[in-house]
């Protein structure tokens, strides 16, 4: 069993309009636009990255924005639902929020006994509100007070029609059942650090998801450092898993494999971190290019889509 996994990393999904997922994750849900960057295996699509101050562990939500990209069809093999935390008491300014700006499907409820607010994104992409506590520093600079801002996440669930496989994937990364409530089973880390929840959805008689607009294209898992990283990498790969390579993505090494289910996992170094190639006051206000697209920074620039800032 791995032990070196503390959590999610990021989840990166892919959208059809830049500058609308853009307004929306700024000003409705007020992250803060941590990078904004290029696709590295695609430099011609940008890769735009939403979390807490300073892009924290397990709070960056990633987007890849194809323009006019057909709307995804939401099913089994994909990750369901993605949540953060949000300060008690803050639910129902969060709902009016939303509601205001470009959400729907905005629903009270509750997970394993937390309150949380159901919404769509403009892509048609789930998430929820999850009340909580939780130390880590919001970003207040898109107009949300410190008293409503989103932390991180804090959870993730996955849509399977069967999760037996998958379910033993977790526990060999770490995972132990903590409870079940109908069709979901909520799987954590003991010793993880944040957002240390998959909670797993199944659902034999749903048909396969279709990946396209507002749908997630994977989700990281976090290790602290690159020793770390190769010791999962070797260990799934010398388990059976069709891992890849450990492949370097500048803010962090990353490697992929395809779960039983479906849904892509990768495993993610916490380090280096957003602030490598730029000052903590400035992330996310120009475009980033890794080192080896500097060279083709103008062609680059010129076949990218105007963001409205």
């Amino acid at each position: 069993m791995l032990t070196q996994i503390k959590g999610l990393h990021h989840i990166s999904s892919l959208a059809s309009d830049a500058n609308r997922t853009n307004a929306f994750f700024t000003r409705t849900l007020g992250l803060r636009r941590v990078k904004k960057s290029v696709n590295q295996d695609a430099p011609d699509m940008y890769h735009l990255y939403y979390g807490n101050a300073l892009g924290d562990q397990a709070s960056a939500m990633t987007f890849f924005p194809i323009p006019h990209a057909r709307p995804g069809r939401r099913g089994t093999g994909e990750v369901g639902v993605t949540n953060f935390t949000v300060p008690k008491g803050s639910l129902s300014a969060w709902a009016d929020r939303l509601a205001l700006g470009g959400a729907t499907d905005i629903a009270f409820g509750q997970s394993f006994g937390a309150a949380l607010v159901a919404f769509t994104a403009p892509d048609g992409d789930s998430f929820a509100l999850i009340e909580g506590d939780d130390p880590r520093a919001p970003w207040t600079g898109s107009g949300v007070g410190e008293d409503m801002a989103i932390r991180g996440f804090h959870s993730a669930s996955l849509r399977l029609k069967d999760s037996g496989a998958t379910r033993e994937l977790l526990h060999f990364m770490g995972y132990q059942d903590l409870e079940s409530d109908g069709a979901v089973t909520r799987l954590h880390l003991p010793d993880g650090e944040h957002a240390a929840i998959i909670d797993i959805e199944t659902l034999p008689t749903v048909e396969r998801a279709r990946q396209s607009a507002g749908t997630v294209h994977h989700i990281a898992f976090a290790v602290p450092d690159l020793i770390a990283h190769e010791e999962v990498r070797k260990t799934l790969e010398d388990t059976g898993w069709g891992i890849t390579p450990s492949i370097d993505r500048y803010y962090f090494q990353a490697a992929y494999f395809r779960t039983p289910g479906g849904v892509l996992f990768e495993i993610s170094t916490n380090g280096p971190g957003f602030d490598v190639d730029e000052d903590s006051a400035q992330l996310g206000q120009n475009l980033i290019l890794p080192p080896k697209f500097e060279a083709h920074r103008d062609q680059i620039a010129a076949a990218l889509p105007h963001m409205e800032e």
